[in-house]
């Protein structure tokens, strides 16, 4: 490790690092079975937003975590922060001599437990700004294995980019076609149980994920998402009805395809063009001030 004089001088000359943590998108998710060992196989199209947490690194004499936005009170104490400083204890661990003490800020803009991957992308987001701050990386296996020991989204989200995953979440295929999508992401705000979701859910070997062949046009991806599934919506609808109310309202919005992320509870609608999300984000808002409305576009695929 750094001698302390070192460090300070290395902290002088070293920049702030940051890294976004954007909300990940289950366009779908379709349930395809379960393995022996629990865990349940997944057939997933993913995408991510722009729009999500943001994590600043920078050296520090002690290692520091640090919490703000909206939703930074929820975290506070031992709940939800671990994944973090999970992150950064792995990755210290898999570096070595290099992994000085740092200080981690989070503003925590997504909510908690929502199914938009808001804890698995702070883990990813984790890896990726702590080895730019190091100055070392790891062989692309090691690190894929690390983020898995971290979650199984944890992958996905250290990518950022559109995919499809399988598995339990480990197989990925970029999907570089995939446009950008207007929408708008929408939270009661109201926790919905993931381990209870799956309980509930009454078929767990289900049909597999089919997209087209061909598909390079915003409405052919429409049609495919459309016909496309979440099989936890109809579980998590029945543990917390404000889903149902949330889809109907993105609808009534102009939403031209409303469907539930994830384990919920938080909902997308897709709409037409940017300046329509960012009306229904504002009316859903004045409607419902209590609940959580964010107009954003996805990333590309192709970037």
């Amino acid at each position: 490790m750094m001698s302390s004089e070192n460090r300070s001088d290395f902290s002088a000359s070293c920049s702030r690092i940051t890294e976004e943590a954007r909300a990940k998108i289950n366009l779908a998710l379709h349930v395809t079975g379960q393995r022996p060992d629990g865990y349940h196989l997944l057939d997933m199209l993913v995408t991510f937003a722009d729009h999500g947490d943001r994590l600043d690194f920078m050296p520090s004499p002690t290692d520091e975590f640090t919490l703000s936005g909206r939703f930074g009170e929820t975290l506070a104490g031992d709940g939800g922060t671990n994944l973090v400083l999970k992150a950064r204890d792995l990755l210290r661990e898999a570096i070595g001599p290099l992994a000085f003490p740092v200080r981690i800020q989070l503003e925590k803009n997504l909510p908690v437990a929502s199914g938009i991957g808001g804890g698995s992308a702070d883990a990813a987001a984790t890896l990726r700004g702590l080895m730019r701050l190091w100055g070392t990386s790891l062989p692309e296996e090691a690190l894929a294995a690390l983020a898995l020991k971290l979650g199984a989204d944890v992958p996905m989200c250290l990518a950022s980019r559109p995919l499809i995953a399988r598995g339990i979440g480990e197989k990925i295929e970029p999907v570089p076609e995939l446009p950008v999508l207007a929408m708008v992401l929408a939270n009661p705000l109201k926790g919905v149980s993931t381990p209870e979701v799956f309980r509930q859910l009454a078929t767990k070997n289900n049909p597999s994920l089919s997209l087209p062949p061909s598909r390079p046009l915003a409405v052919d991806w429409l049609a495919a998402i459309a016909a496309a599934r979440n099989d936890l919506e109809p579980p998590a609808r029945e543990l917390v009805p404000e889903i149902a109310a949330i889809s109907a309202m993105l609808q009534a919005n102009g939403a031209l395809l409303t469907r539930m992320s994830g384990s919920g509870a938080t909902c997308f609608g897709i709409f037409a063009n940017m300046a329509a999300a960012e009306d229904a984000a504002a009316a859903l808002h004045d409607e419902r001030p209590d609940w959580y409305f964010q107009a954003t576009e996805t990333v590309s695929g192709g970037a």
